[in-house]
């Protein structure tokens, strides 16, 4: 590809893994992982990683704020996740330095089919109105367009969950969208688009606290201008995903997730296979 050609197309590729990453509130790691690995072959997973978490960083916040905006944030639970997520994101960012490349990808590949699989078999859950349960907090949300959630959720399996979260966010650079989202839904039983909002606003806090620890390992040296190019397209991808977000129904969300995972999967696995 021509120089002159890099650039732009690296900022596109921000504005596309910014929209889609936001609409499904994965904050668009796992597409942009895969598509780094395989334009930059020679590139240590630790480079790929903290490229990849950064751009998550600046993806989350700009969805973030649509989000908040629209009234979709569950601050109770998107502040106890989120500070559950930072020693998870500081081990993990830690821990990545050790991955062989071919194992990183191996790796990768089989936790996104794993959670398409889990996905495609059970895309929304079984329990649509229930009882509170002894342990869960209750919540009513209405958001601005005047849809009301009400719900209830284990606070204390989401904040044990989250850990675990923040490890794989900063470990691949995924920014953990894509497991935080699904366990909402289906362990949690969160209404999907309380799920995806929430998932963003938790996004923002363990991408962060995951750079800051690249940044001071010096694992994005060399990295700079790309994170820099995808960051500035994610950031105008963000607020299209938002809104685009608002005209998809919970269950075709989760599918979306569910198809996008399984196909970027598959094409990892038989690259480091093969």
């Amino acid at each position: 590809m021509p120089e002159w050609l890099i650039w732009p197309g690296l900022v596109l590729l921000g504005v596309g893994v910014g929209a889609y990453g936001t609409m499904i509130g994965a904050g668009g790691g796992f597409v942009l992982v895969p598509v780094l690995l395989l334009l930059y072959p020679d590139d240590p997973p630790e480079l790929i990683t903290s490229i990849s978490l950064a751009v998550v960083f600046f993806n989350a916040t700009s969805g973030t704020i649509a989000y908040v905006r629209q009234g979709r944030v569950d601050f109770l639970a998107g502040n106890s996740f989120a500070l559950a997520t930072i020693p998870g994101a500081i081990a993990g960012a830690l821990a990545v330095g050790y991955l062989p490349r071919s194992t990183f990808d191996i790796v990768f590949a089989v936790l996104l089919l794993a959670v398409s699989t889990f996905l495609i078999a059970r895309p929304t859950a079984r329990i649509v109105k229930r009882t509170t349960r002894r342990g869960e907090v209750s919540r009513l949300l209405t958001d601005t367009s005047g849809d009301s959630y009400s719900y209830s959720y284990n606070l204390v399996t989401g904040i044990v969950l989250s850990v675990f979260v923040g490890f794989l966010s900063s470990l691949l650079g995924i920014g953990g969208g894509i497991v935080h989202v699904p366990l909402m839904v289906q362990v949690l039983l969160f209404p999907a688009h309380i799920a995806t909002a929430t998932s963003h606003y938790v996004l923002m806090v363990s991408a962060l606290v995951g750079t800051i620890v690249h940044l001071a390992s010096g694992d994005l040296e060399g990295g700079y201008l790309r994170m820099a190019a995808i960051g500035g397209g994610v950031l105008v991808g963000a607020q299209i995903g938002a809104r685009l977000s608002v005209l998809v129904r919970g269950p075709q969300l989760i599918r979306l997730l569910a198809g996008a995972l399984m196909l970027v999967a598959l094409r990892l696995l038989i690259g480091s296979l093969l």
